[in-house]
């Protein structure tokens, strides 16, 4: 019976057109986001040989700072679900990787590749307020709901919870779900501006990663942060164009202690 009324539930989600706080259809409640990205969280934490998450403990200065800056962004007042998600950011240990991720539900992880990669503490900020941004607009749910289809999302709400492993693992093995569409990737960039706009930050700073590579003109092979990111062609000025719309400070912040941060890292 119990099954019976959550598959009901369901269909009238979708009749009904059930949507979650960025007006995007919702059919994995809330709970079950968080859900399936604590388990991605797991899988991660269980992997130290390909995800060498740094120890907060052997490292505690270096996460409060990363989690100083973390909080800024989230508490801009433009979060959707600041006070739902439980919002984590862990560091990765792999100086070759110019990468950050977010997981369903809050969870967000940087390598150091790309943190020493980064010249300012706006830059940081603005990778880091494009990966809330994909976390706070679902994206990965959105993506889920898609690949998997109704049978699956029936799963995880009549709790299977196999199925919640199994994508947790697919989530971290398949490229295919991570990558967004360019219409996610303009939201996050965008998202990442109304964010930063409200705080102390250069409101266009998820512009500068991109305009770096640009100006480097990289030739030895596409880095792997934008394996799962469009080229920046065009973004730099999408971003710069979002910034003018809405007015918002695009001054420079970069406090020497980016750099003292950066030598905190192994």
């Amino acid at each position: 019976m119990k099954k019976q009324i959550t598959v009901m539930m369901l269909v009238l989600a979708v009749l009904l057109g059930a949507c979650d706080k960025n007006d995007n259809i919702r059919l994995i409640s809330i709970d079950e986001e968080i859900q399936i990205g604590q388990q991605v969280s797991q899988e991660i934490n269980n992997n130290p040989a390909e995800y060498p998450v740094l120890d907060e403990t052997e490292y505690p200065e270096a996460y409060d700072y990363m989690e100083d800056l973390f909080l800024e962004i989230l508490n801009s007042g433009e979060v959707a679900y600041r006070d739902e998600f439980p919002w984590q950011i862990k560091i990765i240990h792999d100086d070759d990787v110019l990468n950050a991720f977010a997981a369903p539900g809050g969870f967000v992880y940087v390598y150091t590749g790309l943190i020493k990669y980064l010249d300012t503490e706006d830059d940081l900020a603005g990778v880091l307020g494009h990966e809330i941004a994909h976390a706070d607009l679902g994206h990965t749910r959105r993506n889920i709901q898609k690949a998997y289809g109704l049978q699956a999302v029936l799963s995880i709400l009549t709790g299977n919870a196999s199925q919640v492993e199994q994508i947790a693992a697919d989530l971290l093995a398949n490229a295919a779900i991570l990558k967004f569409s360019r219409d996610f990737e303009s939201e996050a960039d965008d998202e990442s501006v109304e964010y930063l706009a409200s705080t102390k930050y250069n409101c266009a700073a998820a512009r500068s990663f991109f305009q770096k590579l640009i100006d480097e003109d990289q030739t030895g092979g596409t880095p792997e942060f934008l394996s799962t990111h469009p080229n920046p062609d065009n973004r730099v000025e999408d971003i710069t164009k979002k910034a003018e719309e809405i007015g918002c400070d695009t001054k420079p912040l970069n406090p020497a202690s980016y750099q003292d941060f950066k030598a905190m890292l192994p």
